[in-house]
Protein backbone atom coordinates (compact mmCIF):
# COMPACT_ATOMS: atom_id res chain seq x y z
CA UNK A 1 0.00 0.00 0.00
CA UNK A 2 1.27 3.41 -0.88
CA UNK A 3 1.20 6.42 1.35
CA UNK A 4 -1.74 7.94 -0.62
CA UNK A 5 -3.86 4.81 0.00
CA UNK A 6 -3.23 5.06 3.76
CA UNK A 7 -4.41 8.72 3.72
CA UNK A 8 -7.62 7.72 1.85
CA UNK A 9 -8.40 5.06 4.41
CA UNK A 10 -7.92 7.49 7.26
CA UNK A 11 -10.11 10.09 5.55
CA UNK A 12 -12.76 7.48 4.90
CA UNK A 13 -12.72 6.45 8.59
CA UNK A 14 -13.05 10.06 9.73
CA UNK A 15 -15.97 10.75 7.38
CA UNK A 16 -17.63 7.50 8.48
CA UNK A 17 -17.30 8.45 12.14
CA UNK A 18 -18.66 11.97 11.50
CA UNK A 19 -21.65 10.53 9.65
CA UNK A 20 -22.34 8.05 12.46
CA UNK A 21 -22.13 10.89 15.00
CA UNK A 22 -24.52 13.07 12.99
CA UNK A 23 -27.07 10.24 12.70
CA UNK A 24 -26.69 9.52 16.43
CA UNK A 25 -27.27 13.20 17.28
CA UNK A 26 -30.28 13.39 14.94
CA UNK A 27 -31.95 10.50 16.79
CA UNK A 28 -30.49 11.01 20.27
CA UNK A 29 -31.29 14.70 20.87
CA UNK A 30 -35.08 14.31 20.46
CA UNK A 31 -34.97 11.37 22.87
CA UNK A 32 -33.04 13.46 25.42
CA UNK A 33 -35.46 16.37 25.00
CA UNK A 34 -38.41 14.04 25.52
CA UNK A 35 -36.88 12.67 28.71
CA UNK A 36 -36.13 16.25 29.91
CA UNK A 37 -39.77 17.21 29.41
CA UNK A 38 -40.75 14.69 32.09
CA UNK A 39 -38.83 16.67 34.75
CA UNK A 40 -40.94 19.62 35.98
CA UNK A 41 -39.54 23.13 35.98
CA UNK A 42 -39.52 25.07 39.24
CA UNK A 43 -42.46 27.45 39.63
CA UNK A 44 -41.64 30.76 41.21
CA UNK A 45 -45.05 31.81 42.47
CA UNK A 46 -45.71 34.36 45.12
CA UNK A 47 -46.07 32.89 48.60
CA UNK A 48 -49.54 31.79 49.61
CA UNK A 49 -49.09 33.23 53.12
CA UNK A 50 -47.83 36.76 53.63
CA UNK A 51 -47.68 39.45 56.27
CA UNK A 52 -49.78 42.44 55.28
CA UNK A 53 -48.91 44.82 58.11
CA UNK A 54 -49.90 45.73 61.65
CA UNK A 55 -53.68 46.07 62.23
CA UNK A 56 -53.39 49.71 63.35
CA UNK A 57 -51.77 50.60 59.98
CA UNK A 58 -55.01 49.85 58.11
CA UNK A 59 -57.59 52.63 57.82
CA UNK A 60 -61.30 51.83 58.05
CA UNK A 61 -62.55 50.59 54.70
CA UNK A 62 -60.72 48.77 51.92
CA UNK A 63 -56.97 48.66 51.40
CA UNK A 64 -55.56 47.17 48.19
CA UNK A 65 -52.37 45.08 48.40
CA UNK A 66 -51.19 45.08 44.76
CA UNK A 67 -48.34 42.57 45.11
CA UNK A 68 -50.75 39.87 46.30
CA UNK A 69 -53.90 41.14 44.54
CA UNK A 70 -56.15 41.25 47.61
CA UNK A 71 -58.34 43.81 49.35
CA UNK A 72 -58.14 43.93 53.14
CA UNK A 73 -61.17 45.55 54.75
CA UNK A 74 -61.23 47.04 58.22
CA UNK A 75 -64.41 47.79 60.13
CA UNK A 76 -63.32 48.99 63.56
CA UNK A 77 -61.44 46.06 65.10
CA UNK A 78 -62.79 43.57 62.55
CA UNK A 79 -60.93 42.56 59.39
CA UNK A 80 -61.65 40.46 56.32
CA UNK A 81 -59.85 39.83 53.06
CA UNK A 82 -61.30 39.50 49.54
CA UNK A 83 -59.36 38.37 46.49
CA UNK A 84 -58.89 40.92 43.71
CA UNK A 85 -58.55 38.15 41.12
CA UNK A 86 -61.56 37.85 38.81
CA UNK A 87 -62.99 34.34 38.78
CA UNK A 88 -63.43 34.44 35.01
CA UNK A 89 -59.88 34.62 33.62
CA UNK A 90 -57.82 35.99 36.50
CA UNK A 91 -57.66 39.72 35.74
CA UNK A 92 -57.31 42.11 38.66
CA UNK A 93 -60.65 43.66 39.59
CA UNK A 94 -60.91 47.32 40.44
CA UNK A 95 -62.77 48.79 43.38
CA UNK A 96 -65.46 51.25 42.31
CA UNK A 97 -67.25 53.57 44.74
CA UNK A 98 -70.88 54.29 43.88
CA UNK A 99 -73.00 57.10 45.36
CA UNK A 100 -72.56 60.82 45.56
CA UNK A 101 -72.09 61.27 49.29
CA UNK A 102 -70.19 59.25 51.87
CA UNK A 103 -73.49 58.34 53.57
CA UNK A 104 -74.98 56.60 50.55
CA UNK A 105 -71.70 55.32 49.12
CA UNK A 106 -71.40 51.63 48.27
CA UNK A 107 -68.55 49.73 46.68
CA UNK A 108 -68.38 47.26 43.83
CA UNK A 109 -65.62 45.42 42.04
CA UNK A 110 -65.42 45.70 38.24
CA UNK A 111 -63.24 43.56 36.00
CA UNK A 112 -61.69 45.69 33.24
CA UNK A 113 -61.01 42.71 30.97
CA UNK A 114 -64.42 41.20 30.23
CA UNK A 115 -66.91 43.28 32.19
CA UNK A 116 -67.66 41.07 35.17
CA UNK A 117 -69.13 42.95 38.12
CA UNK A 118 -69.16 41.97 41.77
CA UNK A 119 -71.03 43.52 44.69
CA UNK A 120 -69.11 44.84 47.68
CA UNK A 121 -69.36 41.43 49.36
CA UNK A 122 -67.75 39.74 46.32
CA UNK A 123 -70.96 38.26 44.88
CA UNK A 124 -70.93 38.19 41.08
CA UNK A 125 -73.97 39.74 39.39
CA UNK A 126 -72.93 40.65 35.84
CA UNK A 127 -70.57 39.42 33.17
CA UNK A 128 -68.96 36.07 32.51
CA UNK A 129 -67.52 35.45 36.01
CA UNK A 130 -68.80 32.01 37.06
CA UNK A 131 -68.59 32.48 40.83
CA UNK A 132 -68.01 35.10 43.57
CA UNK A 133 -64.63 36.47 44.61
CA UNK A 134 -62.75 34.37 47.17
CA UNK A 135 -62.41 35.31 50.83
CA UNK A 136 -59.13 34.44 52.55
CA UNK A 137 -58.45 33.72 56.20
CA UNK A 138 -56.57 36.21 58.34
CA UNK A 139 -54.62 35.69 61.55
CA UNK A 140 -52.11 37.53 63.70
CA UNK A 141 -48.44 36.60 63.54
CA UNK A 142 -47.32 35.61 67.04
CA UNK A 143 -43.84 37.10 66.63
CA UNK A 144 -44.65 40.68 65.59
CA UNK A 145 -48.46 41.05 65.66
CA UNK A 146 -48.89 41.65 61.93
CA UNK A 147 -51.93 40.50 59.98
CA UNK A 148 -51.15 37.34 58.04
CA UNK A 149 -53.22 36.54 54.95
CA UNK A 150 -53.43 32.85 54.16
CA UNK A 151 -54.40 32.58 50.49
CA UNK A 152 -54.27 28.78 50.67
CA UNK A 153 -57.37 28.77 52.90
CA UNK A 154 -60.59 30.25 51.59
CA UNK A 155 -63.25 31.38 54.04
CA UNK A 156 -67.01 31.83 53.95
CA UNK A 157 -68.41 35.17 52.86
CA UNK A 158 -69.46 36.07 56.41
CA UNK A 159 -66.09 35.19 57.96
CA UNK A 160 -64.47 38.00 59.96
CA UNK A 161 -61.32 38.30 62.08
CA UNK A 162 -61.48 40.46 65.18
CA UNK A 163 -58.31 41.80 66.77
Amino acid sequence: MSKGDEDKVKRRDVISKLGTGAVGAAFGLPVLMSVRSLVPNALYESPRRFKAGRPEEFPDGPTFVPEQRVFIFREGKTFYCISATCTHLGCTVQLVRLGRTAADQTIEFHCPCHGSKFRGDGTNYAGPAPRPLDYFKLELAPDDGQLVVDMSQTADKGWRFTV
